[in-house]
């Protein structure tokens, strides 16, 4: 019965299914739980897998792990198998008749389900609570789930519904819990950050929000994740500018620059607005960096577009950048009504160039750095070096700082000076400022 009581949770995707994870975590630890995370070699006991369903390479990574973990339970090698996170919500009616080794499929809503099914009971004094799986110093922070934005290729509607947000109330109750446990960044997320607020009145807004986290003594850098380039007030900026502990870092998606294309992919915006935004954040807050996320290969999108996608990163040398190439989505405005007639290498191609471009202005901004101070978050010690980041960098995706491991003893959560003495594409060296 002993192994009963062991779990093993893999996360897949993105860090708001790893949110729905650590609440998972922390309801089964009430419960008397011995649970795991992402763990190796876990034999004898229950392993829940949170899946992605966001695009395909993502949905055949979910379904490759359960057949895996379908296989280990066949040899007897783990207990009880369940599923749970987007792909589970968007083919529960299929996934039970297909992998039949899975005692159970659950959405993306169901933790309290589970937690009864696998034989405990919802702790309501564990709600805001949460098995922390990221390093103890940095945690995320959903402040929102779903999406009323309609773009043409993206099914998280279809999956998570429509946006409501949380209550300053009940987020600065959680960012409380978290900075008595050891956190000093937050970082905030949701599917569109910028709607925050819009449907719990007009007094509630993301503004308000971080004004109120910013007030938490322990919490030291608050970063945001994910605003859709839409709805950015003045009121923001000037908090951005003004408050410490916000970092000097905005991720906004702006997926691509060409009016048809964005058209197409029913975004709301277009080239001028997204230029504008740019120029207006970087003149309003000094030493902005921004993260943006693109999308190659979109239908509407030929050999015109994408050079205008391609010189508009060239220009606007922004400070990170990933890419996405497309891939047509079931069931999306995008899968309905347009024809996904681009060869995948061609899409996989033009996400390279623009990555290779992004490298090159990568380096060059890194070089800039050379000589000048920052303040270091320290993450983690690997071998002869401890890796750290500036404010302008978000764990896991961003660029990281190495200063060599030599007398000097930094704990992992630890803020230091140093001056970077060297840059490469993606990475920056430093050392100690004694």
């Amino acid at each position: 019965m002993a192994n009963a009581k062991k779990v093993n949770l893999i996360t897949l995707g993105c860090s708001k299914n790893l949110v729905d994870s650590e609440y998972l975590l922390r309801q089964l630890e009430l419960n008397g739980f011995d649970v795991q995370h992402d763990a190796d070699n876990f034999s004898k006991g229950t392993v829940i897998i949170n899946t992605c369903g966001f695009i395909n390479d993502a949905k055949e990574e979910s379904i490759d792990t359960i057949l895996r973990y379908a296989q280990a339970k066949e040899k007897g090698m783990i207990n009880g198998l369940f599923v749970m996170g987007c792909l589970s919500e968007r083919y529960k009616s299929s996934l039970p008749d297909e992998i039949q080794e899975v005692d159970a499929f659950f959405g993306v809503s169901d933790i309290a389900t589970i937690v009864q099914k696998i034989g405990g009971r919802l702790q309501q004094e564990g709600r805001k609570q949460r098995f922390l799986t990221t390093p103890s110093h940095y945690a995320y922070l959903k402040i929102a789930e779903g999406c009323n934005r309609k773009c043409a290729f993206c099914s998280i509607p279809l999956i998570r519904g429509d946006f409501h947000s949380k209550s300053i109330e009940e987020l600065v109750e959680e960012a409380h819990y978290l900075a008595e446990n050891g956190v000093k960044e937050l970082i905030l997320i949701a599917q569109d950050l910028s709607s925050y607020g819009n449907d719990l009145g007009a007094d509630v807004n993301l503004n308000k929000l971080v004004q109120e986290l910013s007030k938490i003594e322990k919490i030291k850098w608050i970063r945001l994740h994910y605003l859709y380039p839409q709805q950015f007030s003045d009121k923001l900026m000037h908090t951005i500018s003004n408050e410490p502990k916000i970092c000097k870092y905005l991720d906004i998606p702006v997926q691509h620059i060409n009016d048809k294309v964005l058209k197409q992919m029913r975004r709301g915006h277009n080239s001028s607005q997204t230029r504008e935004l740019i120029a207006r954040l970087r003149e309003n807050i000094p030493g902005l960096s921004i993260r943006t996320t693109l999308l190659t290969g979109h239908p509407g999108e030929g050999e015109e577009e994408f050079d205008e996608l391609m010189n508009f990163v060239k220009e606007t040398k922004f400070d990170r950048l990933g890419v996405f190439a497309y891939s047509e989505e079931e069931d999306t405005f995008g899968a309905k009504n347009y024809q996904d007639i681009l060869p995948n290498k061609i899409k996989m191609a033009r996400a390279e160039a623009i990555m290779k471009a992004q490298e090159e202005i990568s380096f060059g901004l890194n070089e800039i750095k050379v000589g000048r101070e920052f303040t270091i978050l320290i993450d983690r010690k690997i071998g002869n070096y401890y890796y750290g980041r500036t404010e302008h960098d978000s764990p896991e995706v961003d660029n990281e700082v190495l200063i060599p491991v030599n007398s000097t003893s930094i704990k992992p959560g630890s803020f230091v000076q140093a001056r970077i003495t060297a840059a490469e594409n993606y990475e920056l060296f430093a050392e100690i400022i004694a």
